[in-house]
C-alpha cells in the first residue's frame, strides 16, 4: 500500500475529519475539532514530494509545480478525499478532508423542517459558516433530498467535486472548475441555456459570482450556495458590501425579492464527546424583505427571535435549546455565542 494511502486509512480509522502533512514534520489529524499527532515519525521533504506526485492528477502536476497550490479529489478503496496541495518553506505539503461515500439525509443532520420548504420554490438559499463547519455536507444533503423527491434538472458547479451524486428522480450534472469550466462566474453566464431547475454553487467567492447567482435566482430557478460568513445578518451585509456604493440600493432590492433563506452553522463540542451542529435560520417573509430593502439589517435578529412559528431562530436560541436537551454543556454555550 502506498505510504499516503496508509496514512489516509489510519486517519479515517481514527475518525478524523482532516489529515495534515507538511515536510519534515509528523503527520497530524483533526478529530472532533482538535489537532492531534497521528504518527511520531516525521515525513522528509523528499518523501512528501514522492507522495504528492503519486496522487496529483497528471494534467495538474505542472500547475502545482508552477503555482504551488492545487485542489482536487482523491479516492482510496475506503473513502474519498478533498485534497489541497501547497508549498510551505519551499517544500510540499497537503491537507486531505474526508468526504463520505454516503450522503447523509436531512434527518440525520437534524436539519430544521423549514429547509424542505425552502427548496420547494425558486430563489436563493445560502448555507454559511466558517471553514469546516459542514456547509458542503448540508448542500449535498439538500441536493440529494431534491434528487429523491422531485423531477428536476440539477446542475452543480464545484471546486473540486466533493460528494458524488447518482441521478434518481432528478437528473444531475456535476461540473468542476478547471476540468469542466474555467471558473464559477464564466459557467454561470451560460448556465441558463442548459435548462436548469436547480443550480448549486460550491462557493460565492466574488462580485461576479454573487451577481450571477442572484440573476439566476431572479429568473425562476432555485439557487443553492455557500458563503464564509458566521451569521444570517452578516451574510446580507457581506453580499451587499461586495458591490460598489452606487449599486447597493439596487442589490438590496434584488436580494429582498429573491432571497429564500439563510442557514448559518457552526460545529460545537457535544456533551459526552464528538461534535454537533448549532444553527440559526433566517426565512424570508414580508418583514425580512422590508428590512433588507430599507437597509435595516441590524433589526433582523429581532425578527428571527420572534418568528419561531415560521421556522426561524437565532444561534443563541439554538444553543440554549441544545443545552436544555443535554446535548451540550454550559461552557460550550458560553464559548460559542456569536459576537455579531
Amino acid at each position: 500500500m502506498p505510504q499516503l494511502d496508509r496514512l489516509l486509512d489510519k486517519a479515517q480509522q481514527a475518525d478524523a475529519s482532516d489529515l495534515h502533512l507538511i515536510s519534515n514534520a509528523a503527520p497530524v489529524v483533526r478529530i472532533h475539532g482538535q489537532i492531534t499527532v497521528l504518527e511520531p515519525q516525521p515525513i522528509s521533504a523528499e518523501q512528501m514530494l514522492v507522495m504528492l506526485k503519486e496522487i496529483i492528477p497528471a494534467h495538474s502536476l505542472e500547475q502545482y509545480m508552477g503555482y504551488h497550490d492545487l485542489d482536487f479529489t482523491y479516492n482510496t478503496e475506503k473513502a474519498r478525499y478533498r485534497v489541497n496541495c501547497f508549498w510551505e518553506r519551499g517544500n510540499g505539503g497537503m491537507v486531505a478532508r474526508v468526504i463520505p461515500f454516503t450522503i447523509p439525509t436531512l434527518e440525520e443532520l437534524s436539519m430544521p423542517e423549514v429547509i424542505q420548504t425552502m427548496c420547494q420554490g425558486t430563489g436563493l438559499v445560502l448555507f454559511t459558516g466558517a471553514t469546516g463547519s459542514g456547509k458542503s455536507t448540508n448542500l449535498a444533503s439538500l441536493i440529494e433530498h431534491i434528487n429523491i423527491n422531485t423531477a428536476s434538472n440539477i446542475i452543480t458547479l464545484e471546486d473540486p467535486i466533493e460528494f458524488l451524486f447518482e441521478s434518481k428522480k432528478s437528473v444531475i450534472r456535476q461540473r468542476e472548475v478547471g476540468r469542466d469550466m474555467q471558473n464559477f462566474s464564466d459557467a454561470l453566464r451560460s448556465i441558463v441555456r442548459q435548462d436548469p431547475d436547480v443550480v448549486m454553487i460550491g462557493e460565492m467567492r466574488d462580485l461576479e459570482t454573487i451577481a450571477s447567482a442572484m440573476s439566476i435566482a431572479e429568473t425562476g430557478h432555485l439557487v443553492l450556495a455557500t458563503l464564509h460568513t458566521i451569521s444570517a445578518p452578516q451574510t446580507i451585509d457581506r453580499i451587499i458590501g461586495v458591490f460598489p456604493p452606487y449599486q447597493q440600493e439596487q442589490i438590496r432590492m434584488q436580494l429582498s425579492m429573491n432571497l429564500i433563506g439563510i442557514i448559518a452553522q457552526q460545529l460545537v463540542p457535544k456533551a459526552g464527546g464528538g461534535r454537533l451542529a448549532a444553527r440559526e435560520v433566517l426565512y424570508s417573509n414580508p418583514a425580512v424583505r422590508n428590512m433588507i430593502r430599507d437597509n435595516k439589517v441590524a433589526q433582523l435578529r429581532m425578527v428571527m427571535e420572534t418568528s419561531a412559528q415560521e421556522g426561524m431562530f437565532t444561534m443563541e436560541q439554538h444553543l440554549e435549546q441544545l443545552l436544555k436537551q443535554g446535548l451540550v454543556v454550559q461552557e460550550t454555550v458560553s464559548a460559542h455565542q456569536p459576537t455579531v
